[in-house]
């Protein structure tokens, strides 16, 4: 079996034949000649949609933030890779593995709109950035620039090197409800020195849903001569956007969550002109100093997940990016226009809808964000998560594609009761 005949059979079109397949393109069909904003309106279609997940009818899930939930046809994909995987064992190992994992970063990097010389799998998002925080070319006294909001790994890991080299970090507090992206440009550019190296920015704040201005950021602080790596947990496969108009130099992201690749993979995207001042974590051999692979040496690892990305980046492109994100910001706003405007609760979400998505933070003033999200679950039967730090109190509500307005409805009764 030759690379383009494994290709073809296992890792994109495995299970293509099935009835559940063919339905997805019917009904995709059905609404291809409306608009992406008229699609995320039709319950209809989306409760289609919903069909293709096993759902637990335990309770509402919506924190789909950590992981998102894989829809059968990825995840019978994924079973079948598992399994010829192993029926082939090392023998796949030792042929077409790496030709393999070539094509599905070829397949990422078209989503993302970069060179594949510029794009390895990873793990997840803290691999990915901590492989840059780890391996810049630090020196004592380097000012490193970052956000309190920011994921804690990343965070810690900027704590690992400043006790290593002496690396001085400086953290900003981004503004929940901002006037305009030049105060958040502010924010950032008034922690600059001739010291700052580097400054790390969310694309999307994973506690609050707030997208920020990364194009402006990057500009600003380039002009300063400072690199900018981009936390993009969230972002990748929610928002669609261009890897070149963020012009940032590092970015990196977790599959698992809004594309929906099973657990265990990750993407870094490196500028081609950046590579050579990573010093890798892991010893590769020899190896061109651009050449990103020299930051990929992973050991044996799960491939059968790599395989995964072209099922999900399939059914994703199936789906439709800007379908998907009208859906996901239309449900954001389906709850959050509802109660935003009650005295006893705190929204600290951005309500201009190119400030957010599909994930918004909510709180009960009155209320500690644990006491909330117990009660939203003991007594409202809704899977949540609360956030009490960095400015944020409340619980990031992160519904998917295959979350209904009924369900949503019960979270506006529940916030509306709970005043």
């Amino acid at each position: 079996m030759d690379k383009r005949t494994f290709l073809k059979n296992t890792a994109l079109f495995a299970l293509g034949g099935t009835p559940l397949f063919r339905n997805l393109d019917k009904w995709i069909g059905e609404v291809a000649h409306l608009s992406p904003d008229e699609v995320a309106r039709d319950e209809d279609f989306w409760a289609r949609i919903r069909s293709g997940y096993r759902l637990k009818p335990d309770y509402i899930n919506l924190e789909n933030g950590y992981y998102c939930m894989i829809p059968q046809e990825t995840l019978e994909n994924y079973i079948h890779h598992i399994r010829q995987i192993n029926y082939e064992a090392s023998h796949y190992m030792r042929t077409v593995q790496w030709d393999n994992k070539r094509f599905m970063q070829e397949k990422l990097a078209e989503l993302a709109d970069c060179s594949a010389d510029e794009l390895i799998i990873t793990r997840n998002t803290t691999e990915s950035l901590d492989t840059i925080i780890g391996g810049f070319p630090w020196e004592e006294g380097d000012e490193a620039v970052m956000g309190e909001q920011d994921y804690g790994a990343m965070l810690n890991m900027f704590k690992l090197v400043g006790k290593r080299y002496g690396v001085v970090n400086k953290k900003v507090s981004v503004p929940l409800h901002p006037k305009n992206d030049e105060e958040i440009v502010q924010v950032y550019e008034n922690a600059i020195t001739e010291k700052t190296k580097l400054l790390m920015v969310c694309h999307m704040i994973n506690i609050t849903g707030h997208i920020l201005p990364i194009r402006k950021i990057c500009d600003m602080a380039h002009s300063k001569g400072v690199d900018v790596m981009v936390d993009g947990a969230h972002a990748f496969g929610h928002i669609c956007f261009s890897m070149k108009d963020l012009d940032c130099d590092y970015y990196g992201t977790s599959l698992h969550k809004w594309l929906s690749v099973p657990l265990g993979a990750g993407m870094l995207f490196v500028k081609k002109e950046k590579i050579a001042k990573i010093w890798p974590l892991f010893a590769e051999g020899n190896r061109a100093d651009d050449d990103i692979s020299r930051l990929n040496h992973t050991g044996t690892h799960p491939c059968h997940t790599d395989l995964a990305i072209g099922n999900a980046l399939e059914y994703h492109h199936r789906i439709g990016p800007e379908r998907k994100e009208a859906r996901l910001r239309y449900i954001q706003k389906y709850w959050t226009d509802q109660v935003r405007d009650l005295p006893h609760v705190l929204l600290n979400t951005p309500e201009e809808p190119h400030r957010s998505c599909g994930i918004a933070n909510v709180g009960i003033r009155s209320m500690k964000p644990h006491d909330l999200a117990q009660t939203l679950m003991k007594k409202y039967r809704i899977w949540t998560v609360a956030i009490d730090g960095a400015g944020v109190h409340g619980c990031r509500i992160s519904p998917n594609i295959y979350t209904t307005t009924k369900e949503l409805d019960v979270l506006v009764k529940a916030l509306k009761e709970l005043g």
